[in-house]
């Protein structure tokens, strides 16, 4: 079993020096860490291939957003908490406590006999997979050096990129599997997490730092809930109520109101959840608002663009999830290749930039697409989407990590998380607040301008084997008014990754440390801090 030695450094390095991990401690760490983001990223991934069939067989088009969303708004509500609690508890327990929540919530998503039973266990999914994919970011941070960092982050990149292909596969070969169905797309994630928690059971070995802290608790419930009030309305506006009404204004007045309480929270709080002071620090700042960009527009394509595929293109589950195997392969190659680059020079700024040019012409390109659009034209649109989150996902939380002060790492990395994933849970939700208002005007206005008498229903998206079963002329209807909304729903994430790259142009390019909060570790001595005992 892997231990980690203390170096030293000065007289007071037993109790006070960053422990040091061989290459082979990180790799055996690393592995752990990898199974249980892959079980986070799945949770994703593998349901957006079968979400049609899904909210088909359940019932309830117009709530697949929540499906989606659920997760999403957990994750990004719990990710700051996880942070804190693992400094409060530890890395390893909490780390092992989201694979527990993870695997519960799996196994109640499975069961769901309703949409609404789905969307709770959904939202539990998340909570656990916040804690996962923070933590491990965390963790990385805490055993490798931020100049090595890269090097190992490519890997964490690349197992983004396999769960990103590797669900839409098995989610469609599971919906395609008569003996099988769709709640496998919940149960298969069990094993992973299970053989995660043993492999971290096992092989990580952390100090046990003592911290005198406390739980945010005023932080906590400000945040999650103007977070939770967001969602809310982005995600109903629209459909269970009028933009124009008296639920609009009263959730936009609740945002609002709850994130005035959470600055003045973190301001006063002895340990906030989000320390003020991360806010005055230009790189986390511009790293986050990067990071909202990017998550809207990859999740955005992650769940609608199988829908596309499915509903337009009348592909089974399994065809379209092969189609996004080039988005993953250029995600891929160039998050591992450029960790690698950046492990050697040390320079990581362009990666980025680049980055955020490949997404918003990504996104462009994705919006020019049409019934008639070749499966090649497609493939290639996806893979310079792929190109650009490869560029940007990792390279944006080193860069962030690199700027932050040691006590704030876990603070650091939980916060550009966060943002990353309220990126996320926006797109999902104002993508979907877009694409349901507009494929109902454009079902609408086809049945007007062919001169169709329109039937009870008929505005409403079933399931993509039901609208392959439409007679002609209203199946070319339907894939017309879907294919129009879905240009509207990319067209808008073009402006948003603008934003992004504008963002990624004013991040300043500081130094990787030699080692972690450190420029040398071999010169500095380390400053006095929490005392470090053994694992």
């Amino acid at each position: 079993m892997a231990q980690a030695s203390v170096a030293s450094h000065g007289p007071a390095a037993s109790e006070q020096a960053s422990p040091q991990y061989t290459h082979r401690q990180i790799l055996e760490i690393l592995s752990g860490l990898m199974l249980a983001m892959l079980t986070a990223m799945l949770s994703n991934s593998i349901i957006a291939t079968a979400l049609p069939t899904i909210v088909g067989d359940l019932g309830g088009q117009d709530q697949l957003s929540w499906v989606a969303s659920a997760s999403l708004l957990t994750m990004t509500a719990s990710t700051p908490l996880w942070g804190k609690l693992s400094d409060i508890a530890g890395r390893k327990l909490m780390f092992q406590t989201a694979l527990i929540l993870f695997v519960v919530a799996s196994v109640g998503a499975g069961l769901s006999q309703g949409i609404g039973q789905l969307i709770a266990a959904r939202a539990g999914q998340g909570l656990g997979a916040g804690g996962l994919a923070a933590l491990a970011q965390v963790i990385l941070g805490d055993v490798v050096e931020p100049r090595q960092r890269g090097r190992y982050a490519g890997f964490m990149g690349a197992v983004f990129g396999v769960a990103t292909v590797a669900g839409p596969l098995v989610g469609g070969f599971i919906v395609d599997a008569d003996a099988l169905g769709w709640r496998w797309c919940f149960y298969v994630c069990v094993p992973v997490a299970v053989v995660a928690f043993f492999v971290i059971q096992r092989v990580l070995k952390l100090p046990k730092t003592r911290r005198d802290t406390h739980i945010d608790v005023f932080g906590a419930f400000t945040i999650t809930g103007g977070a939770a009030a967001l969602m809310l309305l982005l995600s109903m506006g629209g459909k269970q109520f009028a933009w124009n009404s008296a639920w609009t204004y009263a959730l936009l007045a609740g945002t609002v109101v709850l994130l005035l309480l959470a600055v003045v929270a973190e301001r006063t709080a002895r340990d906030p959840i989000l320390p003020p002071r991360l806010f005055r620090n230009r790189n986390f700042v511009l790293s986050s608002v990067v990071s909202i960009c990017v998550g809207m527009a990859m999740f955005g394509v992650m769940i609608y663009m199988p829908q596309f595929l499915q509903i337009v293109k009348g592909m089974s589950p399994t065809a379209s999830g092969l189609m996004t195997l080039p988005l993953v392969i250029g995600m891929l190659i160039t998050s591992t290749g450029s960790g690698q680059i950046v492990t050697r020079t040390g320079r990581y700024k362009l990666f980025p930039v680049a980055g955020m040019l490949c997404v918003a012409a990504a996104m462009f390109l994705l919006s020019r697409l049409h019934t008639d659009s070749p499966k090649l034209l497609i493939g290639a649109d996806l893979a310079v989407l792929g190109i650009g989150m490869g560029l940007t996902l990792q390279i944006l939380i080193l860069a962030a990590q690199n700027a932050a002060a040691t006590a704030d790492l876990a603070s650091t990395t939980s916060g550009v998380s966060f943002f990353r994933n309220l990126g996320g849970a926006m797109g999902v939700a104002a993508f979907g607040a877009i694409l349901t208002n507009r494929v109902a005007s454009e079902i609408a206005s086809g049945f007007r301008a062919a001169g169709v008498p329109r039937t009870s229903g008929s505005g409403e998206l079933g399931s993509p084997d039901d609208i392959q079963m439409l007679p002609e002329p209203v199946r070319g209807i339907v894939r017309d008014a879907f294919t129009s909304s879905l240009e509207t729903v990319f067209l808008v994430g073009v402006p948003v990754a603008i934003i992004g790259f504008l963002a990624i142009l004013a991040l300043k390019e500081l130094p990787l440390r030699g080692s972690s909060g450190r420029a040398d570790p071999v010169k500095d001595a380390p400053a006095p801090g929490p005392g470090v005992s053994g694992p």
